[in-house]
């Protein structure tokens, strides 16, 4: 079949819109109507496969589709050998692709290496029919080359924020580079390292901080892990819950990173033996500011620094965004909005109840009432609260915190938690004169709430008297909505998860076998799965000092209490995520 495309030069726009139209994609009369020169960006011509894609035209071979970046490159892959890839900088080795070629080779040429490995070494580029630097190169590199056609506009945006981190690296490291031999011992870490020590404010240093940051809002990190090892240091995201290597420093450099972010924080740069916690605010690109919380921890090779990210967007998610749904919504929302009484949210650390706590301070944060909190440490700040941190170099508390909050004249009382017996005294007292307290716990489930707080000395009946509801929750990580599809269910899987109900199962299920929009993962997100038990009628009835939880659990259940697994179960059969997912996250129903 006659091709239209030259297959000796830069691509060009008329025939590459021809090609489209005789390739079924591009509808003709649509093709008249679409410019053959792409317009002029700053310096340069905008590519044209970035032109087309920035038009949005009517993909004529998938009603409703358009020909975006995705489907152009796996249209031109069938005109060339080269495979179509999506760049993703967590799967790339930045210190050995930029060691590649130089910046300015690979901005000349429009070329950025993905991958390097004895074998070959992958090259991107989004000319496929443009090869002058490929054999000056393939002599230098003496490996073969493999090319792959990507997006021009990200292998420009790659090319700069790669070669910019690997230029500051190389300068911080210099010095500790030029020093020879290598950390044997940890001895002689620490000896090097109080030698050498390089300037928290060098602007080698400030670079890297900066690009970490970034790099993490673009990712939609949760938290940042700095880990010092004997000759280097990790750097790790977390992303959906799971932890993603993102880059390696030399040890030298990570000991000045974690000291400039100890600097933005406000926390003693001196002080490297005992743990310290700190907090910055910063903005990602789009101008939203972002609360970073710092902690820091000893570790035999220095400070180990891990960084939790609070978008302040969770403060404005609606119940419905955070999988909170249907009549556990009502009962929840009844709950919060009650004039009185104690709510507890429940769940293992990582499990959301921040996010939680909140979401709901802010629904019920009118301006005819105070709301006054005390947190460890407090998490975000927000406008329409007092907050208060717990200061224990004063003897400050959470009991001592909710004493002072008290004579402020609070109509609503968040306690970050219950830990002790004289902090659950001191909010039974708050609920029974007339405030509402909201606070957590650490239990697996929510009748579990329930004997917690007699283990820690309260009375039954003023348990009886002041608890309104408990709430146990867990995220789940949600399928990725681009590549999720139906399959076939598991009955067994089914039964697993719903017993000891028995739940008809749904006609199908869905699951995700990855694409480049969730890195191959299948999943995109995270959300809630919940379990709801309001303290009323005979579950209320049934709480006694030598109540046995599994009593406490079965009464629950006939009273209508989903549980975190049937929970799980019903974002399930509505696609959301998977059995498997629920099975992690959500503990087993025990019934005796």
């Amino acid at each position: 079949m006659h091709s239209n495309l030259s297959k000796t030069g830069p691509l060009d726009a008329a025939p590459i819109i021809r090609q489209l139209v005789d390739d079924g994609l591009l509808d003709a009369a649509v093709a008249k109507r679409v410019r053959p020169n792409p317009p002029r960006i700053g310096d340069r011509i905008q590519h044209v496969l970035n032109y087309l894609a920035a038009e949005q035209l009517p993909d004529a071979s998938r009603s409703g589709r358009v020909l975006g970046m995705d489907r152009l490159l796996e249209w031109l892959a069938g005109h060339c050998d080269q495979l179509p890839q999506r760049i993703d900088p967590l799967k790339i080795d930045v210190p050995a692709v930029t060691g590649v070629m130089s910046y300015a080779f690979a901005q000349r040429h429009r070329i950025l290496a993905l991958a390097v490995s004895p074998q070959e070494v992958v090259i991107a580029g989004s000319e496929p029919f443009v090869s002058g630097w490929e054999k000056d190169l393939q002599q230098v590199l003496r490996r073969p080359i493999r090319r792959v056609i990507a997006d021009p506009d990200a292998i420009d945006r790659f090319t700069v924020e790669f070669y910019s981190l690997a230029k500051s690296v190389r300068g911080a490291s210099g010095d500790s580079r030029r020093g020879g031999q290598a950390n044997t011992n940890l001895e002689q870490l620490l000896e090097i390292s109080n030698l050498k020590d390089l300037d928290a404010n060098d602007g080698h240093v400030v670079n890297i901080v900066d690009w970490l940051l970034q790099y993490a809002y673009d990712q939609r990190a949760s938290d940042i892990h700095i880990e010092p090892r004997r000759e280097h240091g990790n750097v790790r995201f977390r992303i959906d819950g799971v932890l993603y290597n993102v880059y390696e420093l030399p040890a030298s450099v990570l000991t000045a990173v974690v000291s400039r972010l100890k600097i933005l924080g406000r926390m003693d740069v001196a002080e490297k033996r005992r743990p310290q916690d700190g907090r910055l605010k910063t903005k990602n690109a789009g101008g939203d500011e972002i609360e970073l919380r710092l902690s820091t921890l000893p570790t035999a090779f220095g400070e180990k620094m891990v960084m939790r990210i609070f978008d302040p967007e969770v403060l404005l998610r609606s119940f419905e965004e955070l999988g909170l749904r249907g009549e556990d919504r009502q009962r929840w929302d009844g709950m919060i909005r009650s004039p009185h009484g104690i709510v507890l949210v429940t769940g293992p650390t990582g499990s959301g109840k921040t996010t939680t706590l909140y979401s709901s301070l802010k629904q019920i944060a009118t301006s005819e009432v105070n709301v006054c909190t005390i947190e460890d440490p407090i998490e975000m700040v927000e406008d329409a609260f007092n907050q208060m941190q717990v200061q224990h170099n004063i003897n400050l508390d959470f009991a001592g915190g909710v004493r002072a909050l008290l004579r402020q004249d609070p109509d609503i009382i968040m306690i970050g938690e219950i830990r002790d017996l004289e902090t659950a005294e001191m909010a039974i007292q708050a609920a029974l004169t007339g405030h509402l307290v909201i606070s957590t716990l650490h239990t697996n489930d929510a009748p579990s709430a329930v004997t917690r707080l007699l283990e820690l000395g309260v009375p039954a009946y003023l348990i009886r008297a002041t608890v309104l509801g408990v709430m146990a929750q867990r995220l789940v990580r949600s399928l990725c909505p681009h590549c999720k599809e139906t399959v076939a269910l598991d009955e067994t899987a089914w039964t697993t998860l719903t017993a000891p109900w028995k739940v008809s199962p749904p006609a199908h299920i869905y699951h995700a076998p990855g694409c480049l929009e969730c890195r191959n993962t299948g999943f995109y997100g995270r959300q809630g799965i919940y379990e709801i038990l309001p303290v009323e009628g005979q579950v209320q009835a049934a709480i006694a000092d030598d109540v046995e939880l599994d009593k406490l659990r079965r009464m629950a259940m006939k009273n209508g209490m989903r549980t975190l697994r049937l929970s799980g179960a019903q974002k399930v059969a509505r696609g959301e995520t998977t059995i498997a997912e629920v099975l992690r996250v959500a503990p087993p129903v025990q019934t005796g």
